[in-house]
């Protein structure tokens, strides 16, 4: 289970794009608690402790507990809006919830026993497909990541939803296939190395031709 993170914030008046672009001006991030049947609170946020959340990489299945108005509110992150050129946070959307929910999150994957993986230890390459997997949890449940055991898997494998171990009290999202999360590839050359193979068997072919040529004018002064 994840640990409730605690978060800064101050409360702010008013709503509306004036009033968030003042926000950002006086140097915070604009962000709004809702849901969970009460009314919306407008908050601000430092964006330094916005953004050492955001790095952790987990920050979208991670509950938060944010004091506004003189109250305690555990929230999820449900949306946030990006810069679309310094890629700095311009707003967030967090969820208030109750005990009972059950949340929707996507929970990162994390690979463990690669040196226990013969397909890697032959120079194969892990082919991550999924690198999140989205499933329903109470919100004291939400685990930080799912670990994913290599140990076994040779060149060709499939890691398929059905060989992970899910902590209780979780349910998948997608439940009419048995999903691929990873894979086990077979190494591949690069261009580069072909092209040098390529050079040097061109090189070799050119010097066996030489040694012929020269071997028949040695023939041929002989005659």
């Amino acid at each position: 289970m994840a640990d409730i993170v605690s978060l800064a914030a101050e409360t702010r008046e008013r709503a509306g794009k004036g009033a968030a672009r003042a926000t950002r001006r006086a140097g915070r991030v604009p962000a709004v608690i809702y849901g969970n049947k009460e009314a919306p609170i407008m908050i601000s946020i430092d964006p330094i402790d916005l953004m050492k959340l955001m790095r952790s990489g987990h920050f979208f299945s991670s509950v938060y507990e944010i004091n506004a108005e003189g109250a305690n509110h555990r929230v999820l992150p449900r949306d946030m809006q990006m810069h679309p050129v310094t890629d700095q946070p311009l707003h967030v959307d967090f969820m208030r919830f109750s005990k009972t929910t059950r949340l929707v999150v996507e929970v990162p994957v994390s690979f463990i026993n690669e040196d226990d993986c013969p397909g890697l230890r032959m120079g194969g390459v892990l082919n991550i497909v999924r690198h999140s997997i989205e499933m329903r949890a109470s919100p004291d449940n939400i685990p930080d990541e799912i670990e994913i055991d290599l140990a076994g898997y040779d060149i060709g494998d499939s890691i398929h939803i059905s060989s992970v171990t899910l902590p209780d009290d979780i349910e998948l999202t997608i439940t009419d296939r048995d999903f691929t999360v990873a894979t086990i590839a077979a190494p591949t050359v690069s261009s580069d190395a072909e092209d040098a193979e390529d050079a040097e068997d061109a090189a070799a072919a050119a010097a066996a031709s030489a040694e012929d040529d020269e071997d028949s004018d040695q023939g041929d002064d002989k005659e």
